[in-house]
């Protein structure tokens, strides 16, 4: 089985689909695909079909539901697998389970790439880090579950993932800044600040490309233009960091530029305290 959740839902088995077209059958094959070979119990799958008022009739629903994707799922396997479709989607202690192992689902491969980014960027590793990063996001076909109607359990699946994303960029372009790759980052970050007005980190990132590159003026600009935006429109100054990173600007530091020979260093190195 391969299963697929960051971007459009595809599941398949023996390379044929197994993804039903009615929207709530697509919900329960989300949240167990989400949880493979982990029980998810019947209150969740309600809660998530139906939200906090499920209908009398919810159970016997559900259990319909369970039915019409087993069948899918028999029609894929087809007569020689050892397995059967209710071995797979299986009945466990007042829930369901997906006995498909987590390399199965994208979602589990992605946060394997990012664990082993994470563990290469906190020993200074940035080559690794940088790749595993990059191996990760490339996992992503679009926003995840993009056609799913998601409920209340999903939609929260999905806010954490779509965040981790951003993060796992955010640490990807900081390895980047820390071999040397400010030019190269330029237009990514243009495009990340403009879709995310309000997010310093960013911001950051984007003065430190711009600093590095010889683009002083334009570095403070970004500065600027996040300061009048957060006061207009959230009524707050930047953090004490990004104040700091700016004052550095100012200044000319000359830790801005390179730290311990050629190693350069990112705004996670720099003035944190």
């Amino acid at each position: 089985m391969k299963i697929q959740l960051l971007g459009a839902l595809r599941a398949e088995v023996n390379g044929e689909s197994i993804v039903p077209t009615a929207g709530k059958p697509r919900q329960i094959l989300s949240l167990l695909a989400l949880r493979p070979r982990q029980v998810v119990p019947v209150p969740t799958l309600m809660e998530e079909l139906w939200g906090a008022e499920p209908p009398q009739s919810a159970l016997a629903t559900l259990q319909t539901y369970v039915l019409h994707l087993r069948r899918h799922l028999r029609t894929a396997m087809g007569p020689d697998t050892p397995a059967t479709a209710k071995e797979v989607l299986a009945t466990r202690h007042h829930g369901y389970v997906m006995e498909t192992p987590a390399e199965s689902v994208d979602v589990h491969t992605y946060e394997h790439e990012v664990a082993e980014g994470l563990s290469a960027f906190e020993v200074g590793d940035d080559a690794v880090a940088a790749d595993r990063f990059r191996r990760a996001l490339g996992l992503w076909q679009g926003p995840a579950l993009v056609d799913v109607r998601v409920g209340p359990v999903l939609r929260i699946e999905v806010l954490r993932l779509e965040e981790s994303r951003l993060g796992t960029v955010e640490r990807r372009i900081d390895a980047d800044l820390r071999l040397g790759r400010h030019t190269q980052l330029l237009p990514e970050l243009t495009e990340l600040t403009a879709r995310h007005p309000q997010h310093e980190g960013l911001h950051s990132q984007a003065m430190v490309a711009l600093y590095r590159s010889g683009r002083q003026g334009s570095a403070l600009e970004v500065y600027r233009t996040l300061r009048i935006r957060l006061i207009e429109e959230l009524g707050v100054e930047p953090s004490p960091q990004i104040q700091r990173l700016h004052q550095a600007m100012l200044a000319v530091d000359p830790q801005l530029d390179v730290i311990a020979g050629p190693r350069h260093i990112s705004t996670f190195d720099l003035y944190a305290a």
